[in-house]
């Protein structure tokens, strides 16, 4: 069943953070991923949101979105994101399609 990582987030160190984004696609070489949407200024349609940034990446299933984000490639320019950003990522799996 398809799987989403979604992330949103507020960038406070922008020069470490581009680190981790020129770093980024590389790390999703080898892993059933797509990048659907980055957007550092989404419309918000109702209710709070107190993020700048909103991420959403599309994998084959939990266990590759999985595979992916513990990646030893992933888990070393992930500290430059932990250590710029502030935010939640979230690991969301996708309807069955006889659902």
């Amino acid at each position: 069943m398809t799987a989403y990582v979604a992330a949103q987030f507020t960038i406070h160190d922008q020069e470490r953070y581009l680190r981790y984004a020129r770093a980024f696609a590389a790390t999703m070489e080898g892993y059933d991923g797509e990048l659907l949407a980055a957007d550092v200024a989404p419309e918000r349609l109702e209710g709070e949101w107190p993020h700048r940034k909103f991420v959403l990446i599309r994998f084959r299933d939990a266990e590759e979105a999985r595979r992916w984000a513990t990646s030893p490639a992933y888990q070393e320019i992930s500290k430059d994101r932990v250590a710029a950003t502030v935010g939640t990522t979230l690991l969301v799996r996708g309807l069955d399609a006889a659902a």
